[in-house]
């Protein structure tokens, strides 16, 4: 790797001479796979099976496979993840142990959102922004396939989130960065590299972190993170929001083992960092900060007077809502069932007024489940319904697939049934696991499956290496 001269020079003042050696070495080496289980959706471990130590639902794969061509990654059931990102559970699970509302403010493509989720308390609502039109529907992809329904995408930038006021009970800013702790797996990285893109990012991040401040709440948690080394965007970053915000910087309880490094800069106050040399993942930089005041008692605000939409004749038209949507759903009765523009959705109860604010002020690209389209009298279960971990398991008959069948199906091609299935809209599923849906009308079964998160090669590995194991 042809690593640029700046970048030597300033990571060897950073770690010293020898330290940055050995980083140089590890840089040259393949980077570790790894990847996180939904365990809503699996109790299913990878074969050979290594535990990411500060993650209980992450491993480390012994090869990396062709993910593409595994029906369970398309399901939903595991999510690829580099290993060092993962260690925002720790904070969570540290820092959070009641209902929180949770803002990931740069979620794309959802790595640190759907683990935020997965391990926030129950009753908790996490909000994942993108501001990159071109990013957030990747997002909104794999929001949908980690199926659990109090999640809302939005499309907004940072500077958006002022109206809301203090609605957060955490906020996570990954900020974009200059990206040196991805040089091994991104070779772009290494190529725009250049210390005028280091000045621009960190004062790009401050612009960031200003922005948003006002959105969390007295006593809420602030999570920095950056995947570079340099001190700039880094440590120098954190004593900013300490000294111009007056944010607590609090410590994170970690083992010794885990190799994780500290404060590079001179200072005193807590850091993490992690160094390919040291542990096993990318570079990744963290630290943990907490808003001065007392937190609020109630984590919903009250709805900012969302304005009615009305017909020409001054009454809203509200069209009926199918009674057979809702039997679709477990506990339908925690829900908020709305339908706009022939979409049925359906979102928690518990944080409607949130709901409502979101759809007044901001670019909501999905919230909650999209449970159905209405297409003139067909009522047609959407993806997110296969997906959820909230549909009702009887409310539709299920076909087991093959291997191969599954990825005909992930391709959108046509689809063939046993001549005994019943008519209607019937739920595929590999190893147990829903797919989707087809429209089975006898002859032929109309492949359902989202045209744009098709699997558009042709081509089939002569060897499949699936990662929740090949049986």
């Amino acid at each position: 790797m042809n690593l640029p001269v700046d970048f030597i020079n300033r990571t060897s003042e950073l770690l010293g001479e020898e330290l940055f050696a050995v980083l140089r070495e590890a840089l040259s080496k393949d980077a570790p796979v790894s990847v996180r289980v939904n365990r809503l959706k699996t109790d299913a471990v990878p074969d050979g099976e290594r535990r990411v130590p500060w993650c209980d639902t992450g491993y480390y794969l012994t090869s990396r496979p062709t993910f593409t061509f595994d029906p369970l990654f398309h399901a939903g059931c595991y999510y690829v993840q580099e290993a060092s990102s993962m260690f925002l559970e720790q904070v969570l699970k540290q820092y959070v142990h009641e209902p929180v509302v949770m803002l990931d403010l740069c979620a794309a493509p959802g790595g640190k959102s759907t683990l935020a989720r997965s391990v926030l308390p129950e009753g908790s609502l996490l909000v994942a922004n993108e501001v990159m039109r071109g990013r957030v529907q990747v997002l909104a992809e794999n929001v949908t396939k980690w199926g659990h329904p109090d999640m809302v995408v939005l499309n907004n930038d940072p500077a958006d989130f002022t109206s809301l006021g203090e609605l957060f009970d955490v906020i996570l800013t990954d900020v974009p960065c200059s990206g040196e702790g991805m040089f091994r797996k991104d070779p772009v990285a290494v190529e725009e590299w250049s210390k005028e893109n280091v000045t621009l990012c960190w004062q790009r991040q401050r612009r960031i972190v200003r922005d948003i401040w006002d959105c969390l709440k007295p006593g809420g948690l602030l999570i920095y993170s950056t995947c570079t080394y340099n001190r700039e965007e880094n440590e120098d970053n954190v004593a900013w929001i300490a000294d111009e915000l007056g944010a607590e910087i609090l410590p994170v309880a970690v083992p010794s083992e885990w190799n994780i490094t500290g404060n590079l800069a001179g200072k005193d106050f807590p850091v993490y960092r992690f160094l390919p040399h040291r542990t096993e993942g990318e570079g990744l930089f963290m630290a943990v900060l907490r808003k001065s005041g007392e937190s609020e008692v109630t984590n919903v605000p009250a709805c900012r007077g969302r304005k009615e939409k009305k017909s020409k004749g001054g009454k809203e038209k509200v069209p009926a809502l199918p009674k057979e949507v809702k039997g679709w759903f477990v506990s339908p009765g925690q829900y908020v069932w709305t339908m706009e523009q022939n979409q049925v959705t359906a979102f928690p109860t518990m944080f409607q007024s949130v709901y409502e604010t979101f759809r007044e002020q901001m670019r909501v690209v999905c919230a909650g489940i999209q449970v159905a389209e209405i297409k003139g009298r067909d009522l047609i279960p959407s993806h997110a319904l296969a997906m959820s971990v909230c549909r009702n398991e009887s409310a539709f008959p299920s076909v087991e697939v093959s291997y191969e069948q599954a990825i005909t199906y992930l391709r959108k091609e046509s689809f063939a049934l046993e001549a005994d299935t019943p008519r209607g809209y019937v739920l595929i599923r590999y190893k147990g696991v829903p797919l989707g849906f087809v429209k089975n009308i006898g002859n032929r079964a109309n492949n359902l499956y989202p045209q744009e998160w098709r699997i558009r090669s042709g081509y089939l590995p002569e060897q499949v290496s699936l990662v929740l194991g090949n049986s």
